[in-house]
């Protein structure tokens, strides 16, 4: 048998409803290009077990009895992968028709670029910001405090979100967020696997900036779409409940403190002419 174009790899945890649409837009929309289906599912329950089992016995599944985080399912996908291309979806992404194929093609040619994304929007349709410049510390602040609603944390956070660029032209990005992108595996042999330090969060910033730092480009395409239910699981209350009882919060907090100290003293590796507005 051979081997396929294209490995999908589909992380979940404790969601078999929205993983089994995702597997369905999946099957129903990627028509021309080889590909196999990886499920690296963490904290596996018996409903999902029981769904791949029954539902997706074509689709090879790796379930872990413990949250072992975002990273380590990536890596366990790409272990067990055998495309020379990747796509990595979060279970609560739902593929469009040619979406996939359009993201493959590109990637094959253009062989400097190392990780392409698309644009999201919610299931409702609405837009979903994807693509970002590189945190600064201010950035969390701002991000996890009252203090975002000043104007010049306001001025900082557009910056951060990249709204001064209309999100309709293929564009160079400091980083993609982890919900959806393809990469090759030309360039995850000169990257390397996420960081394990980051057990959730930042390790999508992280990876990015690797691909800049080993010469890959990371580009933004949004052309193709897809759509993503986004539960923003460290920020559904006020900042005094996460501060104080949201595990989630503290759990970003720590690996952006680690990504800080990594990167300390560090350029921006995508090297443009970007510079951030005073405030």
């Amino acid at each position: 048998m051979s081997k396929p174009e294209l490995s999908i790899i589909v992380t979940n945890y404790k969601n078999p409803d929205l993983l089994k649409l995702c597997l369905n837009s999946i099957k129903e929309n990627v028509r021309d290009v080889d590909y196999e289906i990886i499920v690296a599912d963490s904290d596996t329950e018996e409903d999902t077990e029981l769904m791949m089992r029954e539902n997706f016995s074509d689709v090879i599944f790796f379930p872990f009895l413990k949250n072992v985080g975002f990273q380590q399912l990536v890596k366990k996908g790409l272990k067990e992968s055998a495309g020379e291309y990747i796509l990595i979806l979060n279970g609560d992404i739902l593929v469009k028709e040619n979406s996939v194929e359009k993201l493959f093609d590109y990637l094959k040619n253009h062989p400097s670029v190392g990780m392409v994304g698309p644009k999201l929007f919610s299931f409702n349709e609405k837009f979903q910001a994807s693509c970002f410049r590189f945190y600064k510390p201010i950035t969390i602040v701002y991000r996890r405090t009252f203090l975002g609603k000043l104007w010049f944390a306001k001025k900082h956070l557009d910056w951060f979100l990249m709204k001064d660029y209309d999100h309709q032209r293929n564009k160079e990005v400091d980083w993609l967020m982890g919900s959806a992108f393809m990469i090759s595996r030309k360039a995850i042999e000169k990257v390397g696997y996420m960081d394990a330090r980051f057990f959730m969060y930042m390790e999508d910033v992280d990876w990015c900036r690797r691909f800049w730092e080993s010469g890959f480009k990371v580009v933004y395409y949004p052309e193709v779409q897809m759509l993503h239910y986004h539960g923003k699981g460290s920020g559904k209350k006020s900042f005094f409940y996460s501060i104080f009882f949201n595990k989630l919060t503290w759990i970003h907090i720590i690996s952006a403190l680690k990504y800080f100290k990594k990167y300390l003293n560090k350029s921006n590796p995508r090297l443009n002419s970007e510079v951030e507005p005073r405030c």
